[in-house]
């Protein structure tokens, strides 16, 4: 094989592995995003039962939501990275 060919084949090659990486970070990145809107969802419907059986004040029912909310923060950073 002569060198522009061979140099050609590299190139070809490292251009298929970044359009590879970044489909792969693009998906990571939308199903972590998907995490978080449905634990907004979540941490709403967390605060709404917790008014609704009236066990807490509103300061600990608003800190159930923000618990809530920093745990699929977490799900969402260990899906992204």
């Amino acid at each position: 094989m002569n060198t522009p060919r061979l140099i050609a084949v590299i190139m070809l090659a490292a251009l298929c592995t970044s359009a590879w990486a970044a489909t792969d970070r693009a998906e990571r990145r939308r199903e972590a995003r998907d995490v978080r809107q449905e634990t907004r969802q979540d941490a709403r419907q967390t605060k709404q039962d917790c008014r609704h059986a009236d066990q807490q004040s509103n300061a600990g029912c608003r800190q159930d939501k923000r618990h809530t909310k920093q745990q699929g923060r977490e799900r969402a950073r260990d899906i992204k990275y």
